[in-house]
């Protein structure tokens, strides 16, 4: 199975270059599955049901959420009609949505992706290694389907290792969010599993984490806030993780970084490009 995992979609700018080039990809790369982090979407805080459905249009199968989850109310009522938008599983119980999707691909194979939230300096949530862990005991790689992806939201590298490592062999990808810088550390852990500990972000890196410059940059300076943070407008990358899978496995075979556009050395993965 070829898997495309998309980093943090930050701002227009950040929707306008992956839903312009994400068709192109799923064509020419003939993409099984497509997951893309969409929770800073709507101008760097949240996503309306618009933009949801505009990733989804694109060719998304399945969007990812975060800290940011609910910075637009809307999404608090929309989430339950939206079955391919989750939010992390180890939000409070009774917190709207759901926290894993379970998706027919494009070539008709069964793929879960399940959104996870660390707790290291961010808000208090439940125990996330505990709560995937359930995810992953009620449906087993390789058994009732045929490819996992784990999208984890963290700040700490270290709790994101552990969690690549937590569920290494069981499976398909652990990739992290949140942080907004592609990490060099993509691999295969010991037991198959593929795992980054940032796909970066889909936006503009003129910025400040794809936040117009002046406004944080000021407030470092200074020490206090002067105005609101605004996403930075200008042309955006697209930043991710490739994967292939063993279809008899669901486990990693390949793994590779994707970044296409401006700020950002350019990578694409060399197992799916023509001679």
């Amino acid at each position: 199975m070829r898997i495309l995992f998309v980093g943090d979609v930050v701002g227009r700018s950040g929707r306008t270059v992956f839903n312009d080039t994400l068709p192109g990809l799923i064509r020419d790369w003939t993409l099984d599955l497509v997951v893309v982090n969409g929770e800073n979407a709507a101008g760097g805080f949240g996503i309306t049901e618009t933009i949801y459905q505009e990733l989804i249009d694109a060719g998304a199968d399945v969007v990812t959420l975060g800290n940011h989850s609910w910075d637009q109310r809307e999404a608090l009522v929309f989430i339950e009609r939206a079955p391919r938008l989750i939010r992390p599983a180890n939000f409070a119980p009774g917190t709207p949505g759901r926290g894993s999707a379970l998706v027919e691909t494009r070539t008709g194979k069964r793929a879960l992706v399940i959104n996870g939230i660390g707790r290291i300096f961010m808000q208090p949530c439940d125990d996330p290694f505990a709560v995937i862990e359930r995810e992953l005991g009620a449906c087993p790689l390789g058994e009732a389907v045929d490819a996992i992806v784990i999208d984890f939201h963290g700040e700490a590298t270290s709790e994101k290792q552990a969690m690549g490592y937590f569920c290494d062999g069981r499976a398909s990808l652990v990739v992290g969010t949140h942080t907004h810088v592609p990490t060099a550390d993509h691999r295969i852990l010991p037991n198959g599993t593929a795992y980054m500990s940032d796909a970066g972000m889909t936006g503009d890196y003129e910025s400040i984490i794809g936040m117009d410059r002046e406004e944080p940059l000021g407030r470092f300076l200074r020490g206090y806030p002067a105005a609101r943070y605004t996403a930075a407008d200008g042309r955006g990358a697209l930043s991710g993780l490739a994967v292939e899978t063993d279809d008899a496995t669901g486990l990693a075979m390949r793994a590779a970084p994707v970044r296409i556009g401006p700020g950002l050395d350019p990578a694409l993965p060399g197992f799916w490009i023509p001679a």
